[in-house]
């Protein structure tokens, strides 16, 4: 297997460069952050092919990943290039087959279970592509939950804030039944927004909103990583992934080309050059 150079994000307010590149991204040592608050090195994921003993699927086949604090990182690519299985590895929400993942300082793929979702509840927001919200909590409850997990209970007005910000203030009360898909969604990201996590992972945050909410979310998150937070968000679509400060392509369960985020155009011809090239 042919070692990667590891993508190294650039922390929120560095310049980008205006010409995207699709060959591997070496920095130089003045950019590389001392503690990247995600890291991954060589990391895999095989799944066993049901009925067949001698195949097995690569979702990662060896990624080098890391992302400084404060940045804003997409990853985009075609559906089973591995996108959704890097983020859920690096967030602890599924078993690397190989190699290790280090948020914040941390060997997390090191943790027992219980350790990890103490971790994860301390340091880390996770926005499902589906809401995950607790049906049985309210909108309120949903958005406290984090603080009772942390067992350090969110202050009232800081949830009813994140509530206010996604424009759900007159719908703490409601019950998950009771809220349509895109105010599911919201209820999701104003508990991100109240719990003030160290790392948001975000997997296709705004696939249930329309085109101004989304617009909304999407400033946010670029607000978040201002404010030092790291933001790994998988999306499909190359205008929300504009959005960030860098963009991964991924084919074939590795990172084949990134790009400078702030144009739809550039992003959505990085993803055609990639699948050019593996055609």
């Amino acid at each position: 297997m042919t070692a990667q150079s590891p993508f190294t994000a650039p922390a929120a307010g560095r310049p980008a460069g205006s010409r995207p590149r699709l060959s591997r991204f070496s920095p130089s040592p003045a950019q590389t952050p001392a503690a990247p608050a995600i890291a991954a090195h060589g990391l895999t994921r095989t799944h066993a092919v049901p009925g067949r003993s001698d195949a097995v699927v690569h979702a990662l086949a060896g990624v080098d990943l890391e992302l400084a604090e404060g940045s804003f990182t997409a990853v985009v690519g075609a559906s089973g290039s591995g996108k959704s299985t890097l983020l859920q590895c690096a967030a602890g929400l599924d078993q690397p087959s190989s190699d290790t993942v280090h948020l914040l300082g941390t060997q997390t793929t090191s943790l027992r279970p219980g350790a990890l979702a103490t971790f994860r509840a301390k340091h880390m927001g996770v926005i499902f592509q589906e809401d995950n919200l607790v049906t049985c909590l309210n909108a309120r409850d949903n958005v406290a939950l984090p603080g009772r997990l942390r067992q350090r209970a969110l202050p009232h007005q800081e949830v009813d804030n994140a509530l206010a910000r996604v424009g759900l203030a007159d719908h703490a009360g409601h019950l998950p039944a009771q809220l349509s898909g895109g105010e599911r969604q919201r209820v999701a990201i104003a508990r991100v927004l109240a719990s003030r996590p160290q790392i948001v992972f975000a997997d296709e945050p705004t696939a249930s909103l329309d085109l101004a909410a989304a617009d909304i979310v999407l400033s946010w998150f670029a607000q978040i990583a201002a404010e030092g937070a790291t933001l790994l968000m998988v999306t499909h679509d190359p205008q929300a992934a504009a959005r960030a400060g860098s963009v991964l392509v991924m084919d074939s369960g590795r990172i084949a080309a990134h790009v400078p985020g702030g144009s739809a155009e550039v992003v959505s011809q990085a993803i055609l050059a990639v699948r050019g090239r593996t055609a």
